[in-house]
């Protein structure tokens, strides 16, 4: 049986419940990331933030000056966008049980514990990257389409 160990992303990169809106967009676009779990000052677990959360809480004032916005953005705090409290999935628990949970409860991503510290994080993305493998290897066990062609003639005799 394949477990998230196996495919999660360690050490996620982590924010504080009191760092900005703009941070975590910030560190969204550097790094390429979704999801950034949160953590207080003993490093527990206390929120997730994610790429809908920072642009929900952007779309929730429509200012016509993107400047203003941005500004305004320096001020919230994650604690104000966050999802409290968070699901999480054990490293040892199986890929396809934590997939299913994923699809089944519309979620992008599960932040991964060890003894209910946070060890990592597994996504989506990282469910779509599994499946492409697969389809790869399975093209590459297929026959080469051309096999079947040979010896046939396209309705000619």
């Amino acid at each position: 049986m394949l477990s998230v160990a196996e495919i999660m992303t360690a050490q996620p990169h982590t924010l504080g419940p009191d760092a900005s809106l703009a941070q975590a967009r910030q560190l969204m676009s550097e790094q390429h990331i979704r999801h950034i779990p949160v953590v207080d000052n003993d490093g527990q677990l206390v929120g997730v933030v994610s790429q809908r959360d920072v642009l929900a809480a952007a779309d929730s004032s429509v200012l016509p000056d993107r400047q203003a916005h941005e500004e305004e953005e320096r001020y919230v705090a994650l604690s104000a966008v966050m999802t409290s409290p968070v699901q999480t999935v054990d490293e040892s628990a199986s890929l396809r049980g934590t997939a299913m949970h994923l699809q089944q409860n519309r979620m992008g991503c599960l932040p991964v514990t060890r003894d209910g510290k946070l060890v990592g994080i597994i996504t989506d993305s990282d469910f779509v990257s599994i499946a492409i493998n697969l389809m790869e290897q399975l093209e590459q066990a297929e026959p080469d389409a051309q096999d079947y062609d040979e010896g046939f003639n396209d309705g000619e005799i």
